[in-house]
């Protein structure tokens, strides 16, 4: 994403799951071995990304990895701590991913999925990348993306996550601007889904309609709400229609001896999604 004060996307959802150990316990990308994707290992509260094939170290001991490790499988370090071996799936992009900035969270993208109806074949046109996970997960969805980012460096780390995603043929990050680049756009067959998730939002909607097929969709995740007022009124000048703007709010349950009510962690709010449709 380009609007880095997105960043209490982050903040706001850091109990949604314990996070995993600090970098230096972890495997990077560079580390893997690339002919069979990652998993987790999992103790407790702790989860870890690995390679099979990788020795992984932690205060926990050392775990080798198996080049044939299967989920479901239980490994022992040297100590003889226990670690559960899992599958990749899409909510776990959220918390593996290098991260270049705050992605969006896993209920803003599971809206923008619903609400646009990505599946198999789709063509999806992205600018915003950032750290991939919104890309990432449409492409597991059977969609094939096109995605835009301005920063080279962040670009680097997206594309090394898309290989950690199992992506990284259904997904071409690009260098750059998407606006040097809307004629050659223009002349494709066009584009099932458009979506942007940056601050220079109103200023690519209205050439939505010449990058979208008909019926297509326009999804526009915005941090602020002004931004969100005038990526509004530009996809309705732009002759859009359904356009409608939501608030994305979650809150989670607590539930105690003496009640239920909302819990008192961080407030639900991450931002403000439009959804339009060429017609």
């Amino acid at each position: 994403m380009d609007e880095r004060d997105g960043a209490d996307r982050e903040r706001q959802n850091g109990h949604d799951r314990p996070e995993p150990n600090a970098p230096a316990d972890t495997p990077t990308a560079a580390d893997a071995t690339p002919d069979r994707p990652p998993v987790l290992v999992v103790h407790e509260n702790r989860e870890h990304l690995v390679r099979p094939g990788e020795e992984f170290g932690s205060d926990l001991g050392v775990l080798e990895v198996p080049t044939d490790v299967e989920p479901g499988t239980t490994l022992e370090t040297h100590l003889g701590t226990p670690f559960r071996v899992r599958k990749l799936r899409g909510p776990d992009l959220f918390h593996h991913f290098e991260r270049t900035g705050a992605p969006m969270v896993p209920r803003d993208i599971g809206l923008v999925i619903a609400e646009t109806g990505v599946s198999t074949d789709d063509r999806i046109l992205d600018t915003g990348t950032g750290t991939g996970v919104l890309a990432a997960s449409m492409a597991r969805c059977g969609a094939s993306i096109t995605t835009y980012e301005r920063d080279a460096e962040f670009a680097d780390v997206a594309r090394e996550n898309m290989a950690i995603g199992g992506v990284a043929d259904d997904v071409d990050v690009r260098t750059g601007d998407l606006r040097d680049d809307l004629e050659a756009l223009r002349e494709g067959s066009g584009f099932d889904v458009l979506t942007l998730d940056t601050g220079d939002a109103p200023d690519i909607v209205p050439h939505a309609p010449a990058l979208l097929v008909d019926g297509g969709f326009l999804a526009v995740y915005s941090p602020f709400v002004e931004t969100a007022r005038e990526t509004a009124m530009a996809a309705r000048e732009a002759g859009l229609g359904d356009v409608v703007v939501r608030e994305t709010i979650q809150r989670e349950m607590s539930f105690g001896d003496r009640g239920s009510r909302p819990s008192t962690a961080p407030v639900g709010h991450t931002g403000y999604l439009l959804i339009a449709r060429a017609v």
